[in-house]
């Protein structure tokens, strides 16, 4: 992914990750549209960074989708980039019969949402010389946090996705990348102030800076994120979850 001069639609990004990459990525060179549901919140970050483009689009809507898609291919035809960062992260008692709610929501959201935008934007990007779509995973495919199971069960499920979606692409000119956080110091969970979540601000810099150095890239891992991402392959992934259980019980 070239990161200062493609054109970078990132739906879910008036917050969080999401807005912060967003941002990067125009302070960068990249034209950078960004999209979510809240109509305020889209103003006022058109407000705030002039230049930067917005859309209205709410990704358990297909019908939300096909008409951001439209509005984009009109607006912005040299579009070459989709990160699909939209999600959320709910914790959730098995117990409790309400849990299918959050279940439900979250696999709309983070699961549904991915593969939609997918399947909206792909016959576009395959039509450019160059291409890139970035999926955003999580620590928790890999290791999970008992206390969020369908939020971990959709990351793993993206982590998959992704995969089968890079093999199909091969002889395309799409790029398929997977982002792949930690956690993060966001609104996601209450962990703005989080002394065990990394510092958003640390974690796009880094980031950034892989995505410059290591553009063919398969896989964005920042370092805080290994210790999730290779704790099977390591050997470590009975003590991972323990951890991570101890810390974080529902």
């Amino acid at each position: 992914m070239n990161i200062t001069s493609s054109t970078v639609f990132v739906p879910g990004a008036t917050s969080g990750i999401g807005l912060g990459l967003a941002l990067r990525l125009r302070a960068a060179g990249s034209t950078v549209v960004v999209g979510g549901r809240r109509t305020g919140l889209l103003r006022q970050i058109a407000t705030e960074h002039p230049g930067i483009g917005t859309v209205e689009i709410d990704v358990t809507d297909p019908t939300s989708i096909a008409a951001a898609r439209a509005d984009l291919a009109q607006r912005y035809p040299a579009l070459d980039a989709l990160i699909t960062t939209a999600g959320i992260m709910e914790p959730e008692d098995l117990r409790d019969p309400a849990s299918l709610d959050v279940a439900e929501r979250t696999i709309a959201v983070n699961l549904l949402g991915t593969i939609r935008l997918v399947n909206a934007f792909l016959p576009g990007l395959l039509a450019r010389p160059a291409a890139t779509i970035m999926t955003v995973s999580s620590g928790l495919a890999y290791v999970p946090l008992a206390a969020t199971p369908t939020c971990n069960a959709t990351k793993a499920a993206i982590h998959s996705f992704t995969e089968s979606l890079r093999v199909q692409l091969t002889k395309s000119d799409v790029q398929v990348i997977e982002l792949v956080p930690p956690a993060t110091r966001t609104t996601l969970m209450n962990q703005q102030n989080s002394d065990v979540a990394m510092p958003l601000e640390e974690f796009l810099t880094e980031v950034v800076e892989l995505l410059r150095t290591r553009p063919d890239a398969e896989q964005v891992l920042v370092e805080r994120v290994k210790w999730q991402r290779n704790a099977e392959a390591e050997g470590r992934y009975q003590d991972v979850l323990n951890v991570l259980s101890a810390r974080y019980r529902a």
